[in-house]
């Protein structure tokens, strides 16, 4: 399949704007990261998973990262409970609120923390919902690869250092230092068909089964925060790309798994952010700069 034809499945996924939808209905999307170290990698994978047309975001940082959260946009709705002991109880009132989850952006490393985020993949399994893993999240994944196993609505979003943690975690061997097409589809498969988006100079794409690669153009630029702005806009095209409400992927006859469509359609808009923002700022491109361009990227890419 050309990516010309799945750029065309990308656009199908996406809501029309219409005056008959109520706020919520295009996506509230949950981000579970922020801490006192890190709260510029939740802020970007939230802003950006609004920006690209989700209506409603909640982060579940700890108490230390939220009032720094929260002022940097009050689009945001923020929830300072991820350091709390009773964490796994008080996300489950949340969860029936939400779409689609994005574990990791500044997640930390603590022991409790991750002992709490295991119940939360647990429970969101139990609803079906739709659930990236970035950053933290994916170290999680390498002590505990089992939590995902099988699990369809999971993509994981490892860049090359990630991916090769979570390699050598499941298979007990090393992989190649560029991670072929061939590597990325077996650690798909071993995980039970889950989908791997391995970001690098070209993302690479696969669920086991079918593998896609996204050349678009980018940036060559390599600040930080550009994967949180892909694992964000991630949370939003995998929720859209999940509805059952959708059926015009299955009417184009699609072989592909709608996890894989959201993935690509992520990767295709986070490349052509960069690009747009390095032609204007060179040298000096940042991530906000990058965000900034969603609008134009968006609707340069998608009818």
């Amino acid at each position: 399949m050309s990516n010309a034809n799945i750029e065309e499945l990308v656009s199908k996924i996406i809501p029309p704007l219409s005056s008959d939808y109520h706020k919520g209905q295009a996506g509230r999307i949950g981000i579970i990261g922020g801490s006192k170290d890190y709260t510029g990698a939740p802020y970007f994978a939230a802003i950006s998973a609004l920006k690209v047309g989700g209506d409603l975001v909640h982060v579940f940082c700890t108490k230390d990262a939220s009032q720094v959260i929260k002022a940097y946009s009050p689009e945001l709705i923020v929830h300072p409970i991820l350091d709390s002991a009773s964490f796994s109880k008080e996300f489950l009132e949340h969860l029936p609120h939400l779409h689609s989850l994005v574990i990791g952006p500044g997640l930390g490393r603590e022991t409790s923390i991750f002992d709490s985020i295991r119940d939360v993949i647990e429970s969101a399994k139990s609803k079906d919902v739709p659930i990236v893993f970035d950053a933290d999240a994916l170290f999680f994944l390498n002590n505990a690869p089992e939590v995902i196993h099988s699990y369809k609505k999971a993509i994981l979003t490892p860049n090359k250092i990630e991916f090769g943690r979570l390699y050598k975690s499941v298979t007990k061997n090393m992989a190649e230092e560029e991670y072929s097409k061939a590597e990325v589809q077996l650690l798909a498969e071993l995980l039970g068909n889950v989908t791997i988006l391995k970001k690098g100079s070209v993302d690479i794409i696969s669920d086991g089964v079918d593998t896609l690669i996204c050349n678009e153009p980018g940036s060559l630029r390599r600040c930080g925060g550009q994967g949180d702005l892909l694992c964000g806009s991630l949370g939003t095209f995998h929720y859209w790309a999940h509805r059952t409400s959708i059926n015009s992927v299955n009417s184009l006859d699609s072989s592909l798994n709608h996890s894989m469509i959201a993935a690509f359609g992520a990767c295709l808009l986070t490349r052509r952010c960069s690009y747009l923002a390095f032609q204007k700022f060179g040298r000096s491109s940042l991530t906000t700069n990058m965000i900034s361009e969603i609008h134009n990227a968006f609707s340069g890419l998608f009818h």
